[in-house]
């Protein structure tokens, strides 16, 4: 991998031995066809981030899928924004319930965080949610955070966990963001119609503006790939290398924490 003369980019190597992660899980990730929650998914994802919890490393979950899971449970008259957020309050308790039964096969505990992008954007409400995951991670517990969908209507509107993950990743000192997806990655090409699309294996920070050509807002978006590149963006910009992978790959964080090609790889510069 080539260097510039005051830095250098960050390779999967230096990703593999990340200390703290914040992984993101998308609604595709944990349901199924039916929008119902899928506990097979669930528990794979599970089983991934304790791959990385057993290497020693800190991992903070941003779950979707609240929404997904209440709208197979309880179903809506339509799609309206106020349909789909009381269908998320169904739907969180279910989705924790299941991340609690699943993290308890490794005598693993967990903690619900719900926020949204004014949490986010306050000093001192961020200040407030950093010290709650800095002392859950104190315990060895998994904090897991999702947009409080029952007061915010963000991510209903444009799926922003994608947004709120990388913002996260910033403000907590995360030393990798990996989003997890239903494709395998950042595509020339939406590669569930076009068989010919090639997944991207690794984009520097200075080549993010031709990642757009691919992912902008003229083109297809394929998995919500628009966001998770601008999540990716974000995170770079801080120094922070980001990875988009697919769930379904298996032992996928494993395979990251070995620093193998998987997914899409985010290499920002940093100085030397």
């Amino acid at each position: 991998m080539s260097a510039e003369a005051d830095g250098r980019y960050l390779t999967r190597e230096d990703a593999a031995e990340a200390e703290r992660v914040v992984v993101k899980a998308g609604t595709n990730s944990l349901t199924d066809d039916d929008s119902k929650l899928d506990r097979l998914k669930l528990d794979k994802l599970v089983n991934d981030i304790m791959d990385l919890v057993e290497r020693g490393k800190e991992v903070i979950l941003v779950s979707s899928g609240a929404i997904g899971a209440g709208t197979g449970r309880a179903p809506t008259a339509n799609s309206s924004v106020e349909d789909l957020q009381a269908a998320a309050t169904v739907g969180q308790s279910d989705l924790m319930r299941n991340y609690d039964e699943s993290f308890e096969r490794y005598g693993k505990d967990v903690a619900q965080i719900l926020v949204t992008h004014h949490d986010l954007e306050d000093s001192r409400r961020f200040n407030n949610f950093r010290n709650t995951v800095e002392t859950l991670l104190d315990w060895g517990v998994v904090p897991v955070v999702n947009e409080n969908d029952a007061v915010a209507i963000e991510e209903i509107q444009v799926g922003d966990n994608d947004i709120i993950s990388s913002s996260i990743a910033v403000g907590v000192d995360a030393d990798l963001l990996v989003t997890l997806t239903d494709v395998d990655g950042v595509y020339t090409d939406n590669p569930k119609e076009n068989p010919d699309a090639e997944l991207i294996d690794e984009v520097r920070e200075d080549e993010i503006d031709e990642i757009w050509d691919y992912v902008g807002e003229d083109t297809p978006d394929f998995g919500g790939i628009t966001t998770k590149v601008e999540g990716a963006e974000r995170v770079n910009e801080e120094g922070i290398p980001a990875i988009i992978a697919g769930s379904q790959v298996q032992n996928v964080l494993e395979k990251v924490a070995e620093g193998e090609n998987v997914g899409t790889f985010f290499a920002p510069e940093v100085d030397e």
